[in-house]
């Protein structure tokens, strides 16, 4: 469209809203911005048990996506904390703090998860920061912690090396995005 053809505002003598019209077939339409709405179907469940199951789904992924957040807030400002300094010394040290502020906020809260949950929140970490909890746990406290961490993770029937996949975990995705929880990475 040129300049001169562009809608401008219609004002009549009494109008107190502005509005862009457009001339469609010789009759005056007015433009009407609306916001945006999602169109969501409802789900259909195959029987009772599968809706069971996607409800306490649901459940535990609301009970872990705080901590999967707030996780992923430090890793993030640990990260950038780290790129500023050169010295090891003080790297450590802002490790060591770090991890003492995670252990303060969460230690009895993690504790008490389920393995359903605890495996969600391994899932959520790695989706929030881009890294397994794995490899989180070999850049912050070394390769031999990360194994010793990977090999309780391993009894308890965790694994600290497992990624998220959004395809192969569309129930909790879905869940994500009705909760409004979108990360940078998806």
């Amino acid at each position: 469209m040129s300049q001169s053809q562009l809608p401008h505002p219609k004002v009549g003598k009494n109008d107190t809203i502005k509005t862009y019209l457009t001339d469609l077939n010789g009759e005056l339409v007015p433009w009407v911005v609306l916001p945006e709405y999602t169109v969501k179907g409802v789900r259909i469940f195959a029987s009772e048990e599968d809706r069971k199951a996607y409800y306490r789904l649901r459940y535990n992924v609301y009970k872990v996506i705080p901590y999967a957040r707030i996780a992923g807030d430090k890793y993030r400002q640990l990260q950038r904390d780290l790129a500023v300094t050169t010295d090891k010394k003080q790297q450590k040290e802002l490790i060591k703090t770090c991890e003492t502020q995670v252990k303060d906020l969460f230690n009895t809260q993690v504790k008490n998860l389920t393995i359903t949950q605890g495996e969600i929140l391994i899932k959520l970490i790695d989706r929030e920061t881009g890294t397994t909890s794995y490899e989180l746990a070999k850049q912050l406290k070394g390769g031999f912690h990360a194994f010793m961490f990977q090999s309780v993770a391993r009894i308890f029937g965790h694994n600290l090396k497992e990624t998220y996949d959004p395809e192969q975990e569309r129930d909790i995705e879905a869940i994500l995005r009705q909760a409004g929880y979108y990360s940078n990475r998806f």
